[in-house]
């Protein structure tokens, strides 16, 4: 890609790579603090945020550090997934054989974490992604699934994520049970200006870029237009080298960014 010899890169740092760049900001760190608290406390974790504000990478990050002969991760998109689908996808995760009976497979289910938790010494990490889409059905059973020696023990660490509008949904008096459960809840606002600032910069620097490839009037026209969401700022700075190198500009001034912005469809 000649945009990547244009602007000094070693790789382009705004798409997905197999080298991933990460930039601690605030939200991050306190997450990550809440997150700790999650495993040191087990039982029921709520991380929310809007669209593209870094939730995937916490939690990606977050897991990574988990020690896999005491934790055992399994992770699960709640955007499509029926009850008899999780019941199945829960069981066979956690190492069993799933059949097509929901009370089978719920008792499967609590035989595998007791077996993991007392024989293995593991705590089962259950991250359930997208859970803004969750099935009411689903969220009623979850507090029955995770509940041990008559609700004295929690044995697994389940992390709902998703939309703000979860939050929404566990106030409504049918999921008072499970939000009264709670040990952890966490909003990942976004950065602030200044952190999106750090965030090009650190990408850039993580790339290998040793060169000024952004004006600064191009950056506040990036920040301002994406909001500071990394998710945005991400497709903007990809459009712009692409545009920047297609009309032979050495540095991104703030008309490539408006092209990119109207390319990106973003505003």
């Amino acid at each position: 890609m000649e945009y990547i010899a244009r602007y000094g890169l070693e790789f382009n740092p705004f798409i997905k790579n197999s080298k991933d760049i990460l930039v601690e900001t605030q939200d991050y760190r306190e997450a990550m603090v809440r997150l700790d608290y999650l495993k040191s406390t087990k039982g029921f974790g709520l991380l929310t945020g809007a669209p593209g504000r870094g939730k995937t990478t916490i939690i990606r990050k977050w897991s990574s550090t988990l020690n896999t002969s005491l934790f055992k991760v399994i992770y699960t998109s709640l955007s499509t997934i029926t009850v008899t689908e999780f019941y199945r996808n829960l069981a066979e995760q956690l190492g069993a054989t799933p059949t097509y009976r929901k009370c089978e497979n719920f008792q499967l289910i609590q035989q595998e974490i007791n077996r993991l938790a007392l024989e293995k010494r593991q705590t089962p990490v259950i991250i359930l992604d997208e859970a803004n889409y969750i099935n009411t059905k689903i969220l009623n059973d979850l507090k029955i699934i995770f509940n041990f020696e008559m609700d004295s023990r929690d044995r697994a660490i389940v992390l709902l994520a998703g939309l703000p509008s979860l939050n929404n949904t566990l106030r409504l008096a049918v999921h008072e049970p499970l939000r009264q459960r709670l040990v952890m809840n966490y909003d990942v606002e976004g950065m602030s200006k200044e952190e999106g600032r750090t965030y090009i910069s650190e990408k850039l620097r993580g790339a290998g870029c040793t060169q000024k490839v952004f004006e600064e009037n191009a950056v506040e026209a990036i920040l301002n237009s994406s909001n500071s969401t990394p998710r945005v700022i991400n497709k903007i700075c990809n459009s712009c080298m692409i545009i920047g190198n297609s009309l032979s500009l050495n540095m991104i001034n703030a008309d490539t960014v408006m092209k990119a912005i109207n390319e990106c469809d973003i505003g």
